[in-house]
């Protein structure tokens, strides 16, 4: 067998590939926030999780937030609860945050430190409820100029890193799962994962903040069209946000604030591609849509 054609050798090419981006990295913090669609698939699940503890392991701080939507619809069917999105948001009723609270923090959380730590033993599950990491209001959205109840549904009003910064400090891999403590009543809220993603990323002054998720990236003109947008700056976004589903606003929206409150770029990419996250991160043949602060901005957060 002649060396170039040794079947390591396109491993050992990749390794090299990407000595140069993790050199530039070293040290920084990414936050992931990966989507309960992504994690119906095993083996998804699985690749997913040993990217997360090669991230680690090549120096780099990610934290994970994690979503749970259609873990939680089969719950729901299976009490006999109604499934109701409205805005986007998921309806919460008491009871349904009873079964959100559970499946987010008793099942998926589980279940996916479980497989980081096959891999490696570096997760530990919190949720934002953990030392007040996120502290939460009550979300009121409005639909035809007129406020709309959707129970137990949470806007951030405070994120306390305190608990996050000494989990990477000593090393680990901090998986949050999207609940939040309100000041105001005690009471426990659904946050959407994607707006909780956005708030830690820049509470945390994250390098890079990617969405993996169930669809190819933000599309132009959906749905007449399946064209993914490469590439938006802060205020190119900003304008097509109300062009956007319902179900797109949030992520796009926290995608946003993301990007104008520091973080150094939002990777939207999808999470049905096996290794999507190194793919992306990596080589410069990823897909999906990337999101980058305005000109000026991008000016003004450079050290």
């Amino acid at each position: 067998m002649t060396v170039s054609a040794h079947p390591a050798l396109a491993k050992a090419r990749s390794v090299g590939d990407a000595v140069p981006w993790l050199a530039r990295h070293q040290g920084r913090t990414v936050v992931i926030k990966l989507g309960g669609h992504a994690m119906v698939d095993e083996d998804l699940t699985a690749a997913f999780a040993r990217d997360v503890v090669f991230l680690r392991c090549a120096g780099l701080r990610p934290v994970v937030v994690h979503g749970g939507g259609p873990q939680i619809d089969a719950e729901l069917a299976r009490r006999g609860l109604k499934r109701e999105f409205k805005a986007g948001l998921r309806v919460t009723s008491p009871p349904a945050m009873d079964v959100v609270r559970m499946v987010l923090a008793g099942q998926v959380q589980r279940e996916l430190v479980g497989l980081i730590n096959r891999y490696s033993p570096l997760a530990v599950g919190m949720t934002g409820e953990d030392a007040d990491t996120l502290t939460a209001v009550r979300h009121v959205p409005w639909i035809d100029g007129e406020p709309v109840d959707v129970g137990r549904v949470g806007d951030i009003t405070g994120v306390d890193t305190g608990a996050v910064d000494s989990l990477l400090a000593g090393g680990r891999i901090p998986v949050v799962s999207p609940l939040a403590r309100s000041a105001e009543d005690g009471l426990v809220y659904n946050v959407n994962a994607d707006t909780v993603a956005a708030a830690l990323a820049t509470a945390l002054r994250a390098e890079a903040l990617v969405m993996l998720t169930d669809v190819a990236g933000l599309y132009a003109g959906w749905p007449h069209s399946d064209e993914v947008i490469p590439r938006l700056t802060a205020g190119e976004l900003e304008k097509l946000l109300p062009e956007l589903s319902d179900g797109m606003v949030p992520k796009m929206t926290g995608c946003l604030h993301a990007v104008r409150g520091g973080v150094g770029a939002v990777r939207v990419i999808d999470g049905r591609i096996p290794h999507s996250l190194l793919l992306e991160m990596f080589t410069d043949d990823g897909a999906g849509t990337v999101i980058v602060p305005d000109p000026d901005e991008e000016e003004e957060i450079l050290p």
